[in-house]
């Protein structure tokens, strides 16, 4: 895992940044071919649908002040990331504000059906583990959902 030098341009370091939790999200996320597939894909298209990353970005600026270890920056990042797309998912139900696009794209409800991302946010929020610590994982999204992240 490469870390960008603390002079470098922002955008260099941002792009370094986004690459290394894009890669972590990857990692992260089950295989859609994996059963039960329709919710995999879901899951994946989400997620990895593209997106400006700010939420991991703020979240690895944070952490370096205190030079934090970029593997555990990149666990928060992603925990962060994965709050943020099921609640974006939630969001976009018919129940809600019942959007057909996202980032130019049709939304999971859409794209799948509702049923799919419904439980698509469970799903995520069920993930294990990105580095091996399941616990790490859990309590910091638990933290983030019980203030309201």
């Amino acid at each position: 895992m490469s870390v960008v030098a603390a002079d470098a341009p922002f955008a260099d370091w941002a792009d370094a940044v986004r690459n290394r939790v894009e890669r972590a999200l990857e990692q992260a996320l089950p295989e859609s071919a994996l059963v039960p597939q329709r919710l995999h894909q879901a899951m994946r298209y989400a997620v990895l649908g593209g997106g400006k990353r700010v939420r991991p970005l703020l979240t690895c600026a944070a952490g370096a002040v205190f030079a934090a270890p970029a593997t555990a920056l990149d666990q928060a990042a992603c925990a962060v990331e994965l709050i943020h797309a099921y609640s974006l998912v939630h969001d976009d139900l018919p129940c809600m504000d019942d959007d057909d696009l996202r980032r130019g794209k049709p939304t999971v409800h859409i794209a799948f059906d509702e049923a799919t991302a419904t439980l698509h946010a469970r799903a995520l929020g069920a993930l294990d583990d990105i580095d091996g610590d399941t616990t790490r994982l859990r309590q910091l999204a638990q933290t983030l959902l019980r203030r309201g992240a």
